[in-house]
């Protein structure tokens, strides 16, 4: 009862708040919608605030979980980095993700690299780049200093395209440049 209580109330939050944004969608319409009371949000969440944690964590492991995929479907390490990198700009066209994670969340949790999501794209992007340079693929750079930048571009890019007027045409704009920057990593026989 307490996985599916808490299944309903996720579920209702995510649909509120892609629909309404934070600021929009009231506790009384998340409980109702779910079928339950406020009392129940509060034990499992805290407040609204903790259910929009909650609702990015599962969002940020479903991209994950994506992400993985298009990693194992790349023909090397190298298109793999960059596939990944490419597809989690390009995820921040979706409604869902641009206004969940992208816009709210920053507004309401803070800044995004400092959320335990962010952590985990962070230290697997330092294991990639030992990857490639273990291969011989990228340049002898420090792993994580590399990886905080990395990700640091791919996650302001990801803000930029979110709020922009024109995410497609910003999209393009903003991958286009990450591909230049990243080509710096890339150890040229």
């Amino acid at each position: 009862m307490i996985v599916e209580t808490r299944a309903k109330l996720m579920a209702a939050g995510r649909r509120a708040f892609a629909a309404k944004g934070y600021a929009g969608a009231s506790m009384d319409d998340l409980t109702a919608e779910a079928g339950l009371t406020r009392g129940a949000l509060y034990h499992h969440f805290g407040d609204k605030k903790g259910l929009l944690a909650a609702v990015i964590a599962e969002i940020d492991s479903e991209i994950a979980a994506r992400l993985r995929v298009i990693i194992a479907q790349a023909d090397t390490a190298w298109d793999a980095f960059i596939d990944e990198s490419v597809a989690w700009i390009e995820m921040s066209m979706e409604p869902e993700i641009r206004r969940i994670m992208l816009l709210d969340g920053p507004a309401v949790l803070g800044d995004p690299s400092g959320w335990v999501g962010q952590t985990a794209c962070v230290d697997s992007t330092a294991r990639s780049i030992r990857r490639l340079i273990d291969e011989g693929l990228a340049k002898p750079v420090d792993p994580d200093a590399a990886a905080r930048l990395v990700n640091g571009a791919a996650l302001s890019a990801s803000l930029w395209i979110a709020s922009a007027e024109d995410p497609r045409a910003v999209s393009a704009r903003a991958i286009e440049s990450f591909l230049a920057l990243a080509s710096g990593l890339r150890k040229h026989a």
